[in-house]
């Protein structure tokens, strides 16, 4: 048991009807398994489960605790700020890819 830090300027999402929910409503959260800390307060950049970048979002909550099935498990609320643009989809996700989900995917 123990916290992994998020990386700070990443908002992944694994569940795409969450990431859905955020961009059609402009509110949403994501449930990630494991103790994780989210920058609360802070603006990020959101991800598909493909990693591309789509969105500026602000974190507003993060809660880390255990479920009632005993898993460890973090629920993240944020608000969209605004969608990114094709040409800033294109080079945050080229950005990311370089430095934290390439390396990611090297280990």
């Amino acid at each position: 048991m123990g916290f992994q830090t998020e990386f700070n300027s990443v908002c992944k999402f694994k569940n795409e009807q969450e990431l859905f929910e955020l961009l059609e409503y402009g509110r949403g959260k994501m449930v990630k398994q494991g103790f994780r800390v989210f920058p609360t307060g802070q603006k990020v950049i959101a991800y598909t489960p493909d990693n591309v970048a789509v969105a500026i979002v602000k974190i507003v909550v993060s809660i880390a605790e255990i479920n009632f099935q005993g898993q460890e498990v973090t629920e993240v609320e944020m608000l969209l700020i605004r969608k990114l643009t094709e040409e800033e989809s294109r080079i945050q996700t080229a950005l990311a890819d370089e430095m934290f989900f390439g390396e990611q995917a090297q280990e």
